[in-house]
């Protein structure tokens, strides 16, 4: 089995389930938004969301997808940085839970969170994130043996506001023979560093998975042009489309995959366990198209559940389909 190394912000997810808007009025969060908040700001929301009951779980883009290809069977690697403090500890432990080796250095801020506020009717999900420790992470940080001994790398693309760490830690995986992929992770940080992120996936990335927002913003182009756009920078583009399903390219093959049934609660995670499995497929060696069914059947997992964390029976379930899915393709259907 192929491994895989993840290098991105250490963030415990705090999901809170709010009867009305009340709590996000007295803290300024307009609804829908994510807003990153000060230290003292993100301090204050904790120290009230505390006694209401909340779930904490660790998280964060590139933690969620290496925590996927975990449960799959690959040896999954993180680098990332957190507080000497409770959730710190919490990111930790949850990691080592799930048999990653993680590589997490200790910052002098309090660790990184994003307080995830879930509104009646229909679900709405309004983020106040607070990186704290985990924007401490600098090129010193990274060494070559970090990376020695992996198959894939994988980066989370909140991190390339960090241009300098993101430029050593790709030099350092193409130096050890890894096949790089990048989430771009939210639109406004591919048009904030647009220069940037097109010299890095002409000279380093293989794979590049973008939303449909994502794609517009790094290309300036709809969905489907801007997959073969993608597609020309690097070796494979994939290009997710919500409810609509995905769409991938490597070269001159194209393949529309479509969403795998579900029912919908909550799409957080959604784009990061999508990775997970199609990662794990193309480490498998299978086709692009089944790469893009696997992703798909993963993610429709994930938006039944509040959270990124996908249950045990719906693990269980994925896991069968998916068998089935590489059965298939093995003898040639």
């Amino acid at each position: 089995m192929a491994s895989i190394l993840g290098i991105g912000n250490a963030l415990t997810d705090i999901l809170a389930v709010l009867p009305d808007d009340t709590f996000l009025k007295k803290f300024h969060l307009p609804r829908g938004s994510m807003q990153h908040v000060d230290m003292e700001t993100g301090d204050k929301i904790w120290q009230t969301l505390k006694p209401m009951g909340v779930q904490l779980v660790a998280g964060g883009s590139a933690a969620n997808t290496i925590t996927g290809t975990a449960i799959f069977g690959m040896e999954s690697g993180f680098i990332g940085k957190v507080g000497d403090d409770d959730l710190g500890h919490l990111f930790k432990s949850d990691q080592e839970q799930y048999g990653i080796k993680s590589t997490l250095l200790k910052g002098v801020h309090s660790s990184g969170k994003a307080m995830v506020f879930i509104t009646a009717p229909n679900a709405e999900r309004t983020f106040a994130v607070y990186l704290g420790a985990a924007l401490e992470l600098v090129p010193e940080d990274l060494k070559p043996e970090y990376f020695h001994g992996y198959d894939y790398f994988h980066i989370e693309g909140y991190l390339v506001q960090n241009q300098a760490l993101i430029r050593t830690a790709v030099k350092m995986a193409k130096d050890a023979g890894c096949i790089i992929s990048i989430d771009m992770a939210s639109y406004n940080v591919v048009e904030s560093n647009d220069a940037f992120l097109h010299d890095i996936v002409e000279k380093y990335v293989d794979i590049v998975f973008a939303n449909e927002s994502e794609a517009k913003a790094f290309t300036k182009m709809e969905p489907r042009l801007a997959l073969d756009e993608i597609a020309r920078h690097c070796k494979i583009a994939v290009v997710k489309v919500g409810k609509d399903g995905s769409m991938v390219k490597s070269g001159d093959e194209y393949h529309y995959i479509e969403a795998w049934p579900a029912s919908p609660i909550d799409a957080t995670g959604a784009g990061d366990t999508y990775a997970a499995g199609f990662l794990y497929a193309h480490s498998l060696g299978m086709p692009l198209k089944v790469c893009g069914e696997i992703g798909s059947v993963i993610a429709a997992k994930v938006v039944e559940v509040i959270g990124t964390k996908i249950d045990i029976p719906r693990w269980k379930a994925a896991k069968q389909e998916i068998r089935n899915l590489i059965a298939a393709n093995s003898s040639g259907e």
